[in-house]
Formats: C-alpha cells, sequence, structure tokens
C-alpha cells in the first residue's frame, strides 16, 4: 500500500486525510494518508526522512510550502510561477514539486459555482503565496481585467508586473484607486482567521456578483462570506471547494487517477 501525507504544523485541523480517505474509497486505489507534523526548522531533513521510508508523495501546507518549493529537485511551471510548491510526488532521488492550488481555485469557481471568469472584471486580495498560486490559472482563463490589492501597494504592483505577460493585470494598496466594481472578488488574505474582513469601499462589488474567500470555515461562513452577502452578492462561498478541487488535483499527480469531487464535498458539507 502506497504511503502519502500532509505536512504542516500545525496540521492536526487538516481535513486532508478524510479527503483523500474518500479518493481511495471511490478509485479503489491501495494507499494510506496521515497528517504529518514536521518541525518548523527541520523540513528538509524530515522530508528525506519520508523518501528512505518510501512515501510516495505529501501534500504541504503552511508555513512550508516555500521550504518545499527549494526541496524540489524540479518543479513544474506552475510551481515556478507561484513560487510555492504544495505537493510532492517521489522520483528515484528525491521529489519533484507541483502547485495545485490555482487548479483548486479554478475548478471550483468554474465547475462547482458555474462562475463566467472569461470577459468578467476580478479583484483578487492579498498578495501571498496564496494569490501567487491562483494569478496564472485566472490570468489564462482569459478575464478582462484583474487587480490585486493588499495592504502594502508595492507588493501588489511587483505581483502584477511578474505576472503582466500573462494577461491584463494590475496592482495597487486596499485603498485602491479602483477603476470599476468587480463581477467577482476573491479574499485571498487570512484576515477570515481573525473574523476580519480587509477594508473595501461598499460599492466595489457589482450587483449580483461574486464574493469567494479562500478560507473556510465548519458552516461555511466566514467574515468574508458574511460581507459579500450583505453587499448584494449573488454568490458568496468559502474555500472548502478549493482544498478539495485541489487535493483532486494532487491524487491525478499520484496515481493518474481523477477522482469525483461532488460528493466529497457534499459529505464534508454536511
Amino acid at each position: 500500500m502506497d504511503r502519502y501525507a500532509v505536512i504542516g504544523n500545525p496540521v492536526g485541523h487538516s481535513l486532508s486525510p478524510r479527503i483523500h480517505e474518500m479518493f481511495a474509497e471511490q478509485t479503489g486505489e491501495p494507499m494510506s494518508y496521515i497528517a504529518l507534523e514536521a518541525p518548523v526548522d527541520g523540513f528538509a531533513p524530515f522530508v528525506n526522512a519520508l523518501h528512505e521510508e518510501g512515501y510516495a508523495g505529501m501534500n504541504v501546507t503552511l508555513p512550508f510550502k516555500r521550504d518545499a518549493w527549494k526541496l524540489a529537485e524540479r518543479r513544474s511551471r506552475r510551481a515556478e510561477l507561484a513560487g510555492a510548491v504544495n505537493t510532492l510526488i517521489r522520483t528515484p532521488t528525491g521529489y519533484k514539486g507541483d502547485n495545485t492550488d490555482g487548479a483548486g481555485l479554478l475548478a471550483d469557481l468554474i465547475r462547482n459555482l458555474n462562475l463566467e471568469l472569461e470577459g468578467s472584471h476580478i479583484l483578487l486580495l492579498g498578495a501571498g503565496g496564496a494569490v501567487r498560486g491562483a494569478l496564472q490559472p485566472l490570468l489564462e482563463a482569459g478575464p478582462a481585467s484583474l487587480h490585486i490589492a493588499n495592504r502594502t501597494a508595492s507588493k501588489a504592483e511587483a505581483l502584477a508586473g511578474d505576472f503582466a505577460e500573462l494577461g491584463p493585470i494590475t496592482g495597487s494598496g486596499l485603498e485602491g484607486p479602483f477603476e470599476r466594481q468587480y463581477d467577482i472578488i476573491i479574499n485571498g488574505t487570512a484576515a477570515s482567521i481573525e473574523g476580519k474582513v480587509p477594508p473595501l469601499p461598499d460599492d466595489i462589488l457589482r450587483g449580483g456578483g461574486a464574493c469567494y474567500d479562500m478560507m473556510y470555515a465548519k458552516d461555511g461562513k466566514t467574515a468574508f462570506v458574511e460581507w459579500g452577502q450583505a453587499h448584494g452578492a449573488g454568490i458568496s462561498c468559502d474555500g472548502l471547494g478549493m482544498l478539495v478541487e485541489q487535493a483532486a488535483e494532487s491524487f491525478y499527480l499520484w496515481r493518474d487517477i481523477r477522482p469525483g469531487t461532488r460528493n466529497v464535498l457534499k459529505v464534508l458539507r454536511s
């Protein structure tokens, strides 16, 4: 039985073992998947020891995605662009690194929520690793514009510059300037962990538009989801679907089988 794990610190709260257990049951794949807590200052030795034990692959969560990027002996294009790795795939001598976060976000937005990204105006809040990992797939979906707003404007502007060749992208501080209302606002900050929402103009969302929080909550109602509901969003949703979809992408990279996600998401929602 092939062994897999999610590595983080802390990691006991992770839903990944339950998700991959359901994927394995669904597909009949002979595999186990557990959560492992690595020491904050000892990620590389920890992962190298797992390689010696025969682990076939790993998911990587906070705070180790950049450490995994450095550890990987080679990286996919999307991992290079994201500057972070959340999926490690065993090779004879180490691990290949990939990043499935952006693919998971896109799958949730398009397949599960039926949002039309092509031709839309998107506002993306934050400039950290989660946002960086989302930019390539979002821009390749063909939006009319994508604006990054971050507490530190220079970070948003630099990030927009890094991805300018992929599509129409700009950056600013959270205070703007904003040239329009937006069809879709995606929160890539960690504000929801503290029950807060980044400061935004009350009229920044187009009426009936969509709000999406990359964070998720047990009841599906993060602070940003509630902000969207209060500001006229037609759809306001947390990131549980993104978690499931990025896990499915990792599963596919490991097993060459793409599991179904809708029933898994339904079970987790219930």
